[in-house]
């Protein structure tokens, strides 16, 4: 079982051969160090970096990279040494980030030969540091345990060096860095996007981390395998994330412009995500009047930069995220302070024998209960204050959010007309913490996706505490997967997106009822074993056909006629009608998929599955797990708070999603 370890927790090693799997969503560098009982490093033959990858015991990679595999022989390392210190650092002299405040949330795993994980550390509350000491295996009364450190240096890997004692640590950080850019300027970058006339394209600002992802956007070139929950997820390969579970944590990056492009019928296709270029993007047209001395701004709707209102849009609604994050932990953060001050206060009265009883302890204590009151009622005065600019926010930025952004009840959905351009990102639900539980943040990701989509149907509590049986939540996890179709049936142009539904039993066909019926699905809902592994097979080959293309340099030379729409697969009732190949199949468009068009939806319980063993740990780890009911399960490796999520809703007896699965309908068929 994977202990999750947070700073400064350990965990037991049982096996000497094991793989330490780093991802950041940026390329770092990564550098094992030997160190004595003491920590301390005795000289640069005790560091494995990028210059020198192999020492007695470790192996690390020769180049800067997102994602990382060091090789660790306990068993090999000397005699002397009691500590292997795994740090990582950005690199120095390129375009990329200078501070891991910039980035995602470093995520760090120890797993076996097996690819068993064995402990995880997302190292989260790192700002202005470009170098961390990440973990550490550390030899006690002769066993090994790896310790979470997360200690980062503002002065980079020679200031890190240098506090491990290494009397060369200048001189060697700058072998480091030398023989990093060396490897940096051999890369081979590929050709950029060929593009052809007909394509559809919209430049926008991106910002440095979405709701959706937990990292940079990627650079030109092939898209490097990230993970969920703001790093890598073990055996989950081409997957990008935070992820555990990844969400935004910095500002909008205003260098950042993302030119997508939606490929045509029969024209080249690019299933890559977005790439950053170097430009900035306009400022917000002034909009309001300044505000009177004194008082708050008045709030207005796209009032962030970006090329487009809905760019604006996009940004204004994950400032708003980042701002509730901020009072919410400074609130926290304060009250935490008011406690521990009370009972240190009360303490000192205790340990003194005068003050314990009598007429002078009481007032002590009365005092110290009263400074507490008094500072938590300041702490809650501002986080009022901060409460309900935000609220006047979000009160004017919701009516004014596009269909994509908007939820199922907003009158942007009347208005509906099938779009000509992929918008940036979609929304799946709403966010909100119990400080503030009147304040909803709409939850958006970035579109293509990026991840698949696992829709949890097995019996649990929610926030609120009501709890839900097993065929209730079943029920409702399919509706909620036929919402979240739906909307992406609606947000892209017509004839580019298509879905394909898996449902052996038959189980979904009431939920599925409104994407049969209104014809939006590729084929009727396949039943049985013979139909998973005939749409399995198909999606499979697909995958394998435009990845042979892409890699080739030969996307525009696929088949005539072959649909280059992006592909989405519902699954429901999983593991009923599935045998070992077909699951095998499924881990494969999980990890593959993305990169090259195809998206899963899983609707499943995962105690029911777990019959399937370890095998679907990495199938698991690979999808954003969402809920059909209210859950406080999705973490930002920004501040750590625990967000309460709702999904994204059709409103009981209303009719708006037949009618907007009725007008897709009708373009597709003038489409073809």
């Amino acid at each position: 079982m994977t202990a999750e370890l947070v700073r400064g927790q350990n965990h037991p090693l049982s096996q000497a051969r094991l793989e330490i799997r780093i991802s950041a969503g940026t390329p770092i560098v990564a550098v094992a160090a030997l160190g004595d009982e003491n920590g301390r490093i005795h000289g640069v033959e005790w560091v494995a970096h990028p210059g020198a990858p192999t020492q007695p015991g470790l192996e690390v990679p020769r180049q800067a990279a997102a994602d990382h595999r060091l090789a660790v022989d306990l068993d090999a390392v000397p005699e002397a040494v009691h500590r292997v210190s795994v740090l990582l650092a950005l690199p120095v002299g390129g375009t990329g980030p200078v501070r891991f405040g910039a980035v995602a949330a470093p995520f760090v795993a120890v797993t076996g030969l097996d690819g068993g994980e064995v402990a995880s550390y997302t190292i989260t509350g790192l700002e202005a540091e470009s170098a961390v000491v990440a973990l550490e295996l550390y030899r006690r009364q002769g066993a090994w345990k790896v310790r979470a450190v997360g200690q980062g240096y503002a002065g980079g890997l020679a200031e890190l060096l240098t506090d491990q004692q290494l009397p060369q640590a200048h001189q060697l950080a700058g072998s480091i860095n030398d023989a990093v850019s060396q490897g940096l300027a051999r890369s081979v970058h590929a050709p950029p996007p060929r593009t052809a006339d007909g394509d559809r394209s919209r430049q926008a600002a991106a910002p440095a981390l979405g709701p959706d992802q937990g990292g940079t956007a990627p650079q030109p070139g092939p898209v490097p395998p990230v993970s969920p929950y703001g790093g890598q997820t073990p055996g989950g390969p081409g997957q990008p994330a935070p992820q555990q579970p990844s969400y935004p944590g910095s500002a909008p990056d205003p260098d950042a412009v993302t030119q997508p492009s939606a490929p045509t019928a029969g024209g080249p296709i690019d299933y890559s995500h977005p790439r950053r270029q170097n430009a900035a993007p306009p400022p917000p047209p002034p909009t309001a009047p300044p505000a009177a001395p004194g008082q708050p701004a008045q709030p207005v709707a796209g009032d962030a930069t970006g090329w487009s209102m809905e760019e604006r849009l996009y940004n204004q609604v994950w400032g708003m995220f980042e701002d509730l994050a901020r009072t919410t932990a400074a609130y926290r953060s304060a009250v935490d302070f008011a406690e521990s001050r009370m009972d240190k206060e009360l303490e000192q009265v205790l340990s003194d024998p005068r003050s314990r009883i009598g007429g002078q302890g009481d007032a002590a204590r009365e005092a110290a209960r009263a400074r507490h009151t008094q500072l938590v009622a300041q702490a809650r005065e501002a986080l009022d204050r901060d409460l309900a600019q935000l609220a006047a926010e979000a009160d004017v930025v919701e009516p004014a959010l596009p269909p994509a952004y908007a939820r199922w009840d907003n009158p942007a959905w009347h208005a509906y007309r099938v779009p000509m351009e992929i918008p940036m990102a979609l929304r799946l639900g709403d966010l909100h913490l119990p400080e503030a539980d009147r304040i909803r943040i709409p939850m958006l990701v970035r579109l293509p996706l990026e991840r698949g989509l696992w829709i949890d149907s097995g019996a649990a509590g929610s926030s609120d505490g009501s709890f839900t049986d097993s065929p209730t939540m079943s029920r409702l996890a399919m509706e909620t997967a036929v919402a979240h179709a739906a909307r992406l049936l609606a947000v892209y142009p017509a004839g580019e997106f298509t879905v394909h539904v898996i449902d052996p039993a038959g189980s979904g066909a009431q939920p599925l009822a409104p994407l049969v019926q209104t014809g939006v699905l590729a084929a009727p809902p396949v039943p049985g074993a013979a139909g998973v592994a005939d749409v399995l097979g198909r999606l499979t080959q697909r995958v394998d056909l435009v990845q042979m293309a892409v890699r080739g340099g030969a996307a525009d030379s696929l088949p005539p006629g072959f649909d280059t729409s992006q592909q989405l697969l519902i699954v429901n009732d999983f593991p009923h009608g599935f045998d070992d190949r077909a699951v095998n199949q499924l881990r494969y468009l999980a990890d593959e998929g993305p990169a090259f068009g195809v998206h899963l939806m899983m609707v499943a319980d995962r105690e029911q599955s777990s019959g399937y063993g370890p095998l679907l740990d990495p199938l698991w780890r690979s999808l954003l797990r969402l809920t059909p009911v209210a859950d406080d399960h999705l973490a930002d490796p920004w501040v750590g708070h625990a967000w309460t999520y709702e999904p994204s809703l059709v409103p009981p007896g209303s009719q708006v999603l037949q009618q907007v699965l009725s007008q897709v309908a009708t373009a597709r068929t003038k489409f073809t």
